[in-house]
């Protein structure tokens, strides 16, 4: 259990601290490039009625306010996240936009969730920090009705995604010590294992799983490169430490590594994730 809650406290701290702030100041970039994702989601919440809705690791929310002015008038979705920074920034787009979507800052582990109060449990890209994952999602199927649904788009293998460690390779000779990924740890590859995923809902007590690979063309602005770059993966944490010359130089290295991706003004790159799908056959104790 140790282990377990340091795991869960690293991830609180990353995420209220160097990561959200950056989602939070590259949020129309990430937007942009994850939006054939947000669309797979609101696909699926129009599906059918849905009474209320929950958007696990919402982030900066627009999953949340997407979904939202999809359901009727008297349905709500609400977004679940651990980044104060980004909830803060959600809530301000919410007000703005007259939304009536909510949202809570919390673990998914730990939440006390009102018992049986959703029919329908979204994820992009927001199920792979747990420290626990099965008992995050025994919590999570607590929280659902009978016969809710559950749909996440995770990522599937490194490998698989080259576009996201094209920098880490790039770097790999003048930043030797920078931290590499641990694929058997919480972070954006965890669910890339499929048989890993299959157990953890099966023993969390979810049916009906279903794991589909998905391959979703994302772009985002050939402008916003450099920023993209500067602030996210591994090396992002690294260059936000750095000092401004150290910045400079690794930046310079890094840039070329993303030109295959690089069409005029636009980046366009492939995501290969999961879709998976999973359904809360019987009542939660």
């Amino acid at each position: 259990m140790d282990v377990l809650r340091q795991s869960n406290d690293e991830q609180a701290a990353l995420w209220n601290g160097v990561n959200g702030q950056s989602w939070v100041e590259a949020q129309e970039v990430l937007d942009c490039m994850f939006l054939p994702i947000e669309q797979l989601l609101v696909e699926v919440a129009r599906s059918k009625p849905r009474a209320h809705v929950l958007d696990v690791g919402c982030g900066t929310g627009a999953t949340t306010l997407a979904i939202q002015k999809q359901l009727a008038a008297d349905a709500r979705c609400t977004g679940l996240d651990i980044s104060a920074p980004m909830l803060d920034h959600a809530r301000a787009r919410a007000e703005r936009d007259g939304s009536p979507a909510s949202f809570v800052c919390a673990d998914a582990e730990q939440y006390a969730f009102e018992p049986q109060s959703f029919d329908l449990i979204v994820s992009r890209f927001g199920v792979m920090f747990f420290g626990d994952s099965r008992r995050a999602f025994q919590n999570l199927r607590r929280a659902t009705r009978e016969n809710a649904d559950l749909f996440l788009i995770a990522w599937r293998s490194a490998a698989e995604n080259p576009f996201m460690t094209a920098a880490e390779r790039a770097v790999a000779t003048i930043l030797p010590n920078l931290p590499p990924r641990d694929p058997d740890a919480p972070g954006q590859f965890y669910f890339a294992d499929s048989a890993r995923v299959q157990r953890i809902l099966e023993e969390s007590g979810w049916s009906e799983i279903e794991l589909r690979p998905l391959d979703v063309e994302c772009t985002f602005a050939t402008a916003d490169l450099l920023q993209y770059l500067a602030r996210f993966g591994p090396l992002g944490r690294f260059l936000q430490q750095a000092d401004e010359p150290t910045r400079a130089r690794v930046l310079d290295v890094v840039r070329p590594a993303f030109d295959p991706y690089v069409h005029g003004p636009t980046v366009r790159f492939e995501a290969a994730c999961w879709k998976i799908a999973a359904t809360n056959t019987r009542s939660a104790k």
